[in-house]
């Protein structure tokens, strides 16, 4: 026989864990902002402003819901970071630097943490990082990828290819890659 007590305990049980998928959404918005715009603080709002838009009452759409979030994260920082991007996309537009040597038969380390991920995206301007991780990370089509970021098609396809050399080389270098290059010259200074 199920007495009171247990009912309880379950729905406490329960609780707890809808209050932990609750926090693990709210740090994973939080995140997502926070890699678009560079900004802790603005981040902090616009996860806010997201995940208080959502409808508790209703478990049955919760997948949709955190879909839902997600969209507004990323529509709510393109917004709040958007002079900022134009500027970043002036400079992607007229970078005509040559292609950067990426390192050669490298893979990333299985232990890479979060926070390495984090460093790597951030040491982006943010034009490419925004066109890195909307593309790739969330899985945005360049249509779409376009319509946020307030560019071209060809600007975007550009600043995703530079988003991802200087994420590759970013990762790279904190785990110890040196270009050839520079590790040359610091050896004929040194001799």
């Amino acid at each position: 026989m199920v007495t009171r007590d247990i009912v309880e305990q379950i729905m406490e049980h329960l609780e707890m864990q809808e209050l932990e998928l609750s926090r693990k959404r709210a740090t994973d918005l939080y995140w997502l902002a926070f890699l678009l715009t560079g900004h802790s603080d603005l981040s902090i709002e616009v996860a806010i402003e997201s995940f208080d838009s959502q409808d508790e009452a209703s478990p049955l759409f919760a997948a949709w819901m955190l879909r839902r979030s997600r969209s507004l994260v990323i529509s709510k920082a393109m917004a709040a970071i958007r002079d900022e991007l134009a500027t970043s996309a002036r400079r992607t537009e007229s970078n005509r630097s040559k292609k950067p040597v990426l390192p050669a038969r490298w893979a990333l380390r299985q232990e890479t943490t979060k926070v390495a991920i984090e460093h790597a995206l951030l040491a982006i301007d943010v034009f490419p990082r925004c066109a890195l991780l909307l593309s790739i990370f969330e899985g945005m089509s360049l249509h779409d990828a376009v319509i946020l970021l307030g560019g071209n098609r060809n600007l975007v396809r550009k600043a995703l290819v530079i988003g991802l050399r200087e994420f590759t080389r970013n990762l790279a270098k904190m785990q110890g890659w040196v270009h050839a290059i520079a590790s040359s010259a610091a050896v004929s200074q040194a001799g």
